[in-house]
């Protein structure tokens, strides 16, 4: 990175050099609606470099052995490690997220990620068959298809999408892409990668129910539901906007959860008792916004949030892109805010009667990436987990990984699922093999 401390500049990390580009994005501080940084605006040229500067160090990158590659990545996770604060202070002014959601979870989280995967590689076991009637030995091998980090290895290269990402997605010498982001976006990545028939991950939308019977643990139910609904500005894929409430305990629910929301704080970034910060951009807090404005024209009720309470701020923090998190009631399954991903602080609480009209509302939208199920019957819950259409399900909790274990979406919410065995599947070609002895 190189800059003045005014403003800084960002720069593109090809064949393992920091590269200035011809042109550059302005990109705003979300606290403060304040240009704060300069990105490169790359395209074909630059996404070719990076290509090349890929296929070059793949061979000696991929005849490495796992135990040399497993030493680069935890030398990876140290690096991480020693600059947390530096790193936690970058992501939290980058994407307008609390300085304390950057510290405990997003680089402590990245740290853990390169930890598991440096184990991970040295762990995987081939599968080998005999067929001793005809004198035969099959065996299978994987080989990498992607790359990982000594000069080339690791490409960064910055851009818009309808630019830099489709000449990176379309290019012939890319055989797989990993994509987390919208269904939009998707559909886009699959037309451009079809005629060469690559290999897609794609982690997309969510609609996230949260289905809360009447015999539910409310002291940790809404507490719980509060944070899966508004964490990080409900900008993650898995947070909760749909919550069902069973109707014998849906307004003793809404009075604790309103209540509960209405002490979730929203702050400026740096301050550590906030709970939530900026959205992303301008243009996502007006969008986010604009479902706001549907709901009160469907009848809807606004019961805290936007337009409600009031935000206070200070002064030069004004002009960010903040908002109150926001409960939505008495409104229709049919409704935009009950079908489509919002990503942002607003949740829809509805009742509901029966354990099979539930599953069939939770299930009525074309996402399926995450349900929670909060329920003291242990029955009931294995029941409603399987009839979900979801990836994940997470009862009387939220937000609990175990690496090991697949993660990703049915239906529009995503291709393909990511974890210990499925990522090296993935990022990985088989190959079998037949001895005849």
């Amino acid at each position: 990175m190189a800059g003045t401390r005014a403003l800084l500049t960002l720069e593109n990390f090809i064949d393992g050099k920091f590269l200035p580009c011809s042109s550059y994005l302005d990109s705003y501080d979300p606290s403060t609606g304040e240009v704060y940084c300069r990105v490169p605006d790359s395209g074909k040229e630059e996404v070719e470099a990076a290509v090349e500067a890929a296929r070059a160090a793949f061979p000696g990158w991929s005849s490495r052995s796992p135990q040399e590659r497993s030493q680069v990545l935890q030398r990876l996770a140290d690096l991480l490690e020693q600059s947390l604060e530096e790193l936690a202070q970058a992501e939290s002014r980058d994407q307008g997220k609390t300085l304390t959601l950057a510290r405990t979870m997003d680089i402590p989280r990245s740290v853990q990620n390169f930890r598991f995967f440096a184990s991970s590689i040295l762990h995987h076991t081939s599968e080998c068959t005999q067929m001793d009637h005809l004198g035969c030995l099959h065996y299978t091998v994987r080989t990498p298809v992607g790359i990982g980090v000594p000069p080339g290895v690791v490409n960064i290269v910055f851009g818009m999408g309808p630019r830099v990402g489709e000449a990176l997605v379309s290019h012939p010498a890319v055989p797989l892409i990993s994509f987390t982001g919208s269904q939009p976006t998707a559909e886009r990545i699959t037309q451009l990668s079809a005629p060469h028939c690559k290999k897609l991950s794609l982690e997309l939308g969510g609609k996230n129910p949260a289905i809360i019977f009447e015999d539910a643990n409310l002291e940790e139910c809404v507490p719980t539901t509060v944070r899966s609904s508004f964490a990080n500005q409900g900008e993650i894929c898995l947070c909760t906007s749909r919550i069902f409430v069973q109707k014998s305990i849906y307004s003793e629910f809404l009075k604790r959860f309103v209540k509960a929301t209405r002490m979730w704080k929203v702050g400026i970034p740096s301050d550590p008792s906030a709970d939530m910060g900026a959205l992303i951009s301008k243009a996502h807090l007006e969008k986010v916004r604009s479902y706001i404005k549907k709901a009160r024209m469907e009848g809807a009720q606004i019961l805290c949030g936007e337009g409600v309470d009031k935000l206070n701020l200070p002064p030069r923090n004004q002009a960010g892109y903040f908002m109150l998190p926001t409960v939505i009631t008495d409104i229709k399954d049919e409704s935009c805010c009950m079908k489509e991903e919002i990503f942002g602080p607003v949740t829809c609480v509805v009742p509901f009667d029966s354990e099979e009209e539930v599953i069939q509302r939770a299930n009525s939208v074309k996402y399926g990436l995450a349900a929670t199920v909060w329920s003291g019957n242990v029955g009931r819950v294995h029941r409603v987990a399987k009839k979900l259409q979801s990836g994940l399900v997470w009862t009387n909790c939220w937000l609990i990984r175990e690496l090991n274990l697949p993660f990703g979406g049915m239906k529009s919410s995503g291709v393909g699922r990511e974890g210990a065995k499925d990522s090296y599947e993935f990022f990985t070609e088989i190959k079998t093999i037949t001895i005849k002895h």
